[in-house]
């Protein structure tokens, strides 16, 4: 059986993680600044160079909802994320929430 993460203290930033985790994104935990940090379970120079492949996840941000929404954008807009769901709906490739055409 796997080792269950330690919960986030804030749940809005908990829900955004446990969405991250049901998308295939890994939680790690960290000591220091950062409470932990998500990576893309691709993470490869196709996969946006590997510049937003990992993102840092603060125990304590000023704003939680907009750690949760950066984990969203980060998640979302996954360049092999959007091209599985542009298979699967036979759309051209964009992140979820894009309304331009």
């Amino acid at each position: 059986m796997a080792k269950q993460r330690s919960r986030h203290p804030n749940k809005e930033i908990e829900k955004a993680l446990v969405y991250a985790e049901e998308q295939g994104w890994r939680v790690t935990l960290l000591n220091g600044h950062a409470w932990g940090k998500i990576q893309c379970p691709w993470n490869d120079a196709e996969c946006r160079c590997g510049t937003f492949c990992q993102v840092s996840v603060w125990s304590t941000p000023r704003v939680p909802e907009h750690m949760a929404h950066n984990i969203h954008r980060a998640v979302d807009g996954c360049k092999r994320q959007m091209a599985l769901a542009a298979a699967k709906t036979g759309d051209r490739l964009r992140p979820k929430g894009d309304n331009y055409g």
